[in-house]
Order: C-alpha cells, then sequence, then structure tokens
C-alpha cells in the first residue's frame, strides 16, 4: 500500500478563545488531488497555513515522509517541498512580475542574490503558455488586473520540486474558457507525483478535478469519501449540515426572476467613456431599471474596474452621459463617492481587503464604516453611541452568519468568506436605490453565495436596481434579468437574461453582437 507523502495527525489551532481547527487527521498521498471544502470559518485556510508554515499548530504534528516535521516559518516549508497559491495575494505591488518571481527564489533559498533573469523569464513563459496565458513579466504587479496577479501567485507555487501543492481558491478569476488548461496542468502535476490539495467553493469543480474530499465543518472533519463515490448535492449538505438555515437556502430554486420590471431607469449610459487606472471604458449603452438585476459579463481586465468606478462616483465621466438615481452626469464634472453614496448608491468592490474594509477594525466599525456619521449611530452630529453600532451589528452579523458572530472581532481575524460578508451587509443594510456589485460571490462557500443571492433577488424586490459585474458566468445567468457584454472597454448590446452561454461565451471572445 502507498504511504502518504503528508500526514495530518490531531492537529488543533486557537486562536484566543476561538478553536479554528479541532484535532483534524488526513493523510495526503503521492499522485492525488485531495479537495478539502467547507464552509466560511470551517478552518480551511487555517489548515493550509499550518501545512505552508505560516501558522504553528497548538497541538497535533505532521508527518512529513513518515518523519515528523515542524516548519517554523514559510521558508521551512517551501525548503521541505510545499507550494502554496494563496487566496489573497503574496506579491509586492510595485515589483515586477518577474522581480516577484526572483524575490521568491531568494527567499525559499535565503540568499543575497538571484540567478540571472533570463532563464527565470523563459521558464515562467514556458509554464504560461502550457497553461493557455500571457504574462507580461515586464509590467508592476499594481499595475495588472486581479485575474492576471492570480495566474502570477499560481506560476510562482510551481517553482521548484514540489512534493506538496497547496491552492487556496486558485480558481476564482479564472474565465471558463481556462479552467479546462488549468485542470490539465493540476492533473499533470499531480501525475508528476506531487500531491495536490484544493479548497474551492465551486463544487463542480470538485467533482471535476478531485481524487477524494474531506469536508471541515466547524474546525472538525466530518466526512471523507472518494470524489466518485459522492456528487454535489451530498457535498453541500455535509458542509453545511441538513437542519442548518444555509442548507435551506442552498436548495432554493435558484435562476433570474424572468419578471419585466416597468419601474423607471436609475442608471443611463449613453456613448459613455471614462478610465480608472489601467481599466478603461471606451463606448458604454445600458439602462438598468429598479427592480432589476442587470448583469455585465466578461473576462477581467475588460474596463471592469473603470464602469465600477464610473457608477460609484470614483472617477469622472469624460465622454457622453450618465444619469444615476435621476441625477445627470456631466463630462468632467467633479463628484464623490460621498455623493453617490447620499444619493443612494452602494458599492460592493472587486477587492475586498484594499477597497472595501478597514482591516485594522472591528466587524461592527466596518458595517457602519460608511454612515457612523448618521443617527441612529452619532447623536446631535457628535457623540457616537456605541450601544446603537453594536445592536445593528449583531443584527447584520446575524442576517448574513458572519462567523464568529462576535461584532467585537477585528476583520483581519476572519477568513476571506466572513470578510466579503461584512462588506456586503453593509451594502445592503443602507436600502440601496442602486447597488454596483462587482464580483460579490468571489471565494464564498456555497451556503454564503446562496445567502447572497437571495439578498440581491430581496433587494431588487424592494426596487433596487442592481449592477452585477462579474467574471462568473454562472452568477451571470443564474441571477440577471438583462445583461451585456463588456469587451476592450465596449459595452454590447443588450440581451435577455435567458441567453445562452455560448453566445456569451463568444460575446466575450470579441465576436460582434
Amino acid at each position: 500500500m502507498q504511504s502518504p507523502v503528508l500526514s495530518i495527525q490531531n492537529i488543533s489551532k486557537a486562536f484566543g478563545g476561538f478553536l479554528a481547527l479541532n484535532a483534524v487527521s488526513l493523510d495526503l498521498f503521492p499522485g492525488e488531488i485531495h479537495a478539502v471544502l467547507g464552509e466560511n470559518g470551517a478552518g480551511k485556510s487555517t489548515l493550509l497555513n499550518i501545512l505552508a508554515g505560516i501558522t504553528q499548530p497548538t497541538s497535533g504534528g505532521l508527518l512529513l515522509n513518515g518523519i515528523s516535521v515542524f516548519f517554523a516559518s514559510a521558508v521551512d516549508a517551501a525548503k521541505a517541498g510545499i507550494g502554496m497559491v494563496h487566496q489573497h495575494f503574496m506579491l509586492v505591488p510595485t515589483l515586477t512580475s518577474t522581480e516577484n518571481l526572483l524575490l521568491a527564489d531568494m527567499v525559499e533559498n535565503r540568499a543575497w542574490f538571484s540567478w540571472p533573469a533570463g532563464p527565470v523569464r523563459e521558464r515562467i513563459a514556458a509554464q504560461a503558455k502550457s497553461f493557455g496565458w500571457e504574462i507580461d513579466l515586464d509590467a508592476r504587479i499594481d499595475a495588472q488586473t486581479v485575474g492576471a496577479q492570480q495566474r502570477l501567485e499560481i506560476l510562482k507555487a510551481l517553482q521548484g520540486e514540489r512534493k506538496v501543492l497547496l491552492l487556496d481558491e486558485p480558481t476564482a478569476v479564472l474565465t471558463p474558457g481556462e479552467l479546462p488548461g488549468f485542470f490539465a496542468t493540476i492533473r499533470d502535476i499531480a501525475a508528476s507525483g506531487t500531491a495536490v490539495v484544493i479548497i474551492t467553493h465551486k463544487l463542480d469543480e470538485v467533482i471535476a478535478v478531485s481524487d477524494r474530499v474531506t469536508v471541515l465543518r466547524r474546525g472538525q472533519v466530518v466526512h471523507q469519501c472518494q470524489t466518485a463515490e459522492t456528487n454535489v448535492n451530498d457535498l453541500a449538505r455535509e458542509m453545511v449540515g441538513d437542519n442548518s438555515t444555509a442548507f435551506a437556502v442552498l436548495t432554493e430554486a435558484s435562476g433570474s426572476t424572468g419578471t419585466s420590471h416597468a419601474y423607471e431607469e436609475r442608471v443611463v449610459l449613453k456613448d459613455a467613456g471614462c478610465a480608472a487606472g489601467d481599466s478603461v471604458l471606451k463606448h458604454g449603452n445600458i439602462a438598468v431599471r429598479a427592480g432589476e438585476i442587470f448583469g455585465v459579463a466578461g473576462v477581467d481586465g475588460n474596463g471592469q474596474g473603470a464602469l465600477a468606478a464610473l457608477l460609484t462616483g470614483n472617477t469622472p465621466l469624460t465622454s457622453g452621459e450618465l444619469s444615476i438615481c435621476g441625477d445627470v452626469v456631466t463630462p468632467r464634472q467633479i463628484l464623490s463617492p460621498q455623493a453617490f453614496l447620499a444619493n443612494g448608491v452602494s458599492y460592493i468592490p472587486a477587492d475586498r481587503q484594499a477597497d472595501g474594509l478597514v482591516m485594522s477594525m472591528s466587524i461592527a466599525d466596518n458595517i457602519v464604516l460608511d454612515r457612523i456619521n448618521e443617527a441612529p449611530f452619532t447623536r446631535y452630529g457628535v457623540f457616537i453611541d456605541r450601544e446603537a453600532i453594536r445592536h445593528f451589528a449583531q443584527h447584520e452579523i446575524e442576517r448574513f452568519d458572519i462567523r464568529p458572530a462576535d461584532q467585537s472581532r477585528i476583520v483581519s481575524s476572519l477568513s476571506g468568506g466572513n470578510q466579503q460578508k461584512v462588506v456586503i451587509a453593509r451594502a445592503l443594510s443602507r436600502n440601496p436605490r442602486v447597488l454596483v456589485a462587482v464580483n460579490p460571490t468571489r471565494g464564498l462557500d456555497v451556503g454564503a453565495i446562496a445567502y447572497v443571492h437571495r439578498a440581491l433577488r430581496e433587494a431588487t424586490a424592494d426596487g433596487c436596481a442592481v449592477v452585477l459585474i462579474s467574471t462568473e458566468l454562472d452568477e451571470i445567468l443564474a441571477l440577471s434579468d438583462r445583461i451585456a457584454v463588456l469587451y476592450e472597454g465596449s459595452l454590447s448590446e443588450t440581451l435577455p437574461g435567458g441567453v445562452s452561454k455560448v453566445e456569451l461565451g463568444r460575446l466575450m471572445g470579441g465576436a460582434a453582437s
């Protein structure tokens, strides 16, 4: 019988009084792809961080090829042959792609110098080509799209000979067209003898690519099986439990409302153009009505950032016309996000950590961050009412199932999915007239996705106009009443919500509408 390359033996991890992992045990075998599932806050990322040497267990231990090991740092784990792709990028924004790869090599080998850049560039270019990716090796990280940064993280983790490769939500920003190539590469890596561990909230990906599955719930292993012996519904049930509210929501019928809304037009773009950093909207014509979800599909990097910035007051209109919540914005008119917010526009940004949260503040303070000067949170415009903030925040925590349910918890200590729930809770708690949501379910588990989808539908039932900008085609098709495709800065003609995935994929590739 084959011996495990890595054995996890009764690993527990406590953060203060919170037990993130409770006596977790599992074996990872050479050549297998092992999926680890669980709700947000179940302990998945904590487990991977222990395996990668980023954090150390409170109790329990690891065996590498049958020998007891202890990783005091990520460098120790890397030198032992464990690579990791993080859900939140570990790149230096002011360095280029090549410089980041050279730096990673220097850190892993504890060297004061690196190999010449030429061989590194050739190796990375060859690997990128095998994925079907185009990587700008000379571009600074802060000038690249989220998708490009994620691809670079994957390439960085594959450097060197890896006994174990850890993937934390690796496909979150990949397009459907890129997934087959990515999965083929992961299978090739496993076939070479590497044990691959993948965390993903996409259960169809688990069925498609993994050999074995472990399910965590509240920090404990509750289910293990061969992938061939299970299905999506059974995995979802194991993740959230038969009796949980999340499972009830998860199993609700999904899909577009299919309702023809005769409400006012809340967002109107006519030949609109703008720019936000390197993101450019060249030509936009859409009209979004109250009470509908308007989906904007497209491959990441085609102008999504500029469109979102325009609709939230973060960049000025440079050409054409914009009307939002009845107010007409003229080219180069200087407004502010605060003015849009006051007019009823809420925002779920693409990057929760950089643009959505103050990581050093509590859940409660983040939830009321954009309305702290409003009643009832401030009295007489001067005095902050902490009790009102606590009461309101606790209600939103329970509504969105934020874990742990402690409104005083610092946001940086939450899992990525629970951080996203805080952003969404703040945006929807205002009962907005317009909601601009950019990849709102990125990094969320299946139960949390169901909650968010239901919350968006409930917002439209109250008359909100939702602009859903998402690279997830399934999400666009499931939720949208009408759809437009963004390609190289131009929006296609508006399509009905029932359009086929094939047609959307064709438009995303640049075909004429």
